[in-house]
């Protein structure tokens, strides 16, 4: 039985067949799709991109985050800032991150994203380095601006990159492996931070010396992972010739629905004012990335209102983190083996809830063990919702275009949380933050609440297509050719990666 399609040409799902592609030299139907060599091809790719790409996004972390750690140092005492203006750095600091995160985000797929992400990561390398030379709230401002500037394109630029590589299947995982750089970041700068505080020297503070030596080696990645990125699969030095035409044929199978085509402005933002959908995608990002900042930003001034010392506080981030990124590895190889977005979503969230809710309803001071359990928590539930919803809406858009516009300007949109989080966490709440906290496992629930509702949306309308068109109700994406899957959700063949 065959499914109805809207063009006569188009090929009979029933039939299970993908249509040749015009594109290039190599169709589809004549590439052996073998596969000892596809995941030999695939094991190449982990080996040689994901390490690189960790790194770079571990340097990233670190230069947004350093800002907290070098807060219980003194910086604030040293360079004069008063009553909210710590805070108000870290707030204007998501300014730029959101408005510059779609343009910037757009030259990866003009010019590759294996140039743009280095350069950008130069320029925020120079801007940590910068901020060891601050001496005043004015000074500090000006940097943290340039650095959200340059940071903004990076991650949807990364997930638009390794959509390139790896098929919608595949892509959690991957994303969450690169995106673990950022969770162990927490760990790796407490430590970093506890290693660099014990310099004892009279010319530089330690927060000094732990801007220049993570703006230092941010710089010296740069320049390598500009000579080794390749561009894109067509271009990979360490691809075989084979492997380059295994890897076209299987990302038009099961990742996009053209390679290399030119982008359709107007029609890759269009989606934003004819589906109502989009506005869900936005929804979730901006509510998932209010307790993600939160824990990003704040971590260090929530464990130091423990009672710990500097040293203490900072190398008590580790443990959390370290656990954290156990779990975001654990969540997005669940998500990619039983090829399920929504629930993988709202877990790690409600999670995170809970960790809030303790920490806002008990005494830490008198229950520390308990709290810092719930530091745990935070950690555990932070990161991985922002990993599977970039993958969730990236699976839902296999055009090109449209992937690179929706991944941009859904990363702006939760960067901006961190104007939520920044506004929230204020000196006069000090040390509890409990309207931070508050705001902080609301936003965790309502998002939580969201990405249940859409999940049972999409299982809902893939079985409501099926029953129309006559297919058995376990028909999904999977068995539909990505040229329809490239139209949308108006397209009667089109099946949700929910």
């Amino acid at each position: 039985m065959t499914l109805p399609i809207t063009t006569p040409d188009s090929p009979s799902l029933a039939d299970n067949k993908f249509p040749p592609d015009t594109k290039g030299d190599v169709r589809i139907t004549e590439v052996d799709l073998d596969p000892v060599a596809l995941k030999r091809m695939v094991r190449k790719m982990d080996v040689r991109l994901l390490p690189v790409l960790s790194v770079v996004y571990l340097f990233n972390a670190l230069d947004r985050g350093n800002l907290g750690n070098a807060q219980t140092d003194g910086m604030d005492r040293d360079i004069g800032l008063v009553g909210n203006q710590y805070y108000l750095v870290v707030t204007l600091f998501y300014v730029p991150l959101c408005l510059f995160g779609t343009p910037l985000s757009m030259l990866a797929k003009r010019y590759s994203a294996a140039r743009v992400i280095p350069l950008m990561m130069l320029g925020f390398g120079a801007c940590s380095i910068a901020s060891a030379g601050v001496t005043s709230f004015a000074g500090l401002l000006t940097v943290r601006l340039f650095l959200g500037f340059f940071e903004s394109p990076l991650l949807p630029s990364i997930v638009f990159y390794l959509s390139q590589f790896y098929t919608r299947g595949e892509l959690a995982r991957r994303v969450g492996a690169y995106y673990a750089a950022s969770a162990i970041s927490g760990a790796f700068s407490g430590l970093l931070a506890y290693g660099v505080f014990q310099i004892n020297d009279n010319r530089l503070h330690g927060w000094q010396y732990l801007f220049l030596v993570e703006g230092a080696g941010t710089i010296l990645f740069a320049a390598f992972a500009f000579w080794y990125l390749p561009r894109s699969p067509a271009t990979c030095r360490f691809f075989t010739e084979e492997e380059k035409a295994m890897s076209r044929a299987r990302m038009l199978q099961d990742g996009t629905d053209e390679i290399g085509s030119k982008v359709d402005w107007r029609d890759a933002f269009s989606p934003f004012v004819q589906d109502w959908r989009y506005i869900v995608w936005a929804a979730l990002a901006l509510g998932l990335g209010v307790p993600l900042a939160s824990v990003g930003n704040f971590l260090p001034q929530i464990i130091h209102r423990l009672g710990y010392s500097t040293v203490k506080t900072n190398l008590y981030t580790v443990a959390p983190n370290v656990v954290g990124t156990l779990f975001l590895i654990l969540f997005t190889q669940s998500s990619d083996y039983f090829r399920e977005r929504s629930f993988h979503v709202v877990v790690p969230l409600l999670v995170t809830m809970v960790g809030f809710v303790i920490l806002g309803t008990i005494d830490v001071v008198h229950n520390t063990t308990v709290a810092y359990f719930a530091c745990f928590l935070l950690c555990i539930g932070s990161s991985t919702p922002s990993v599977l919803l970039s993958t969730w809406y990236s699976n839902n858009s296999v055009s090109e275009g449209r992937r690179v516009v929706l991944t941009g300007v859904m990363v702006g949109i939760a960067n901006s949380s961190g104007l939520i989080s920044g506004n929230v966490f204020r000196a006069k709440d000090a040390p509890e933050y409990i309207p931070a906290l508050a705001t902080s496992a609301a936003f965790g629930g309502f998002t939580a609440l969201t990405a249940t509702a859409f999940g049972i949306y999409m299982r809902w309308d893939n079985r409501r297509r099926n029953r129309q068109q006559g297919m058995p109700k376990e028909w999904g994406s999977v068995d539909v050719p990505t040229e329809m899957l490239g139209r949308g959700p108006s397209e009667p063949a089109f099946r949700w990666v929910y």
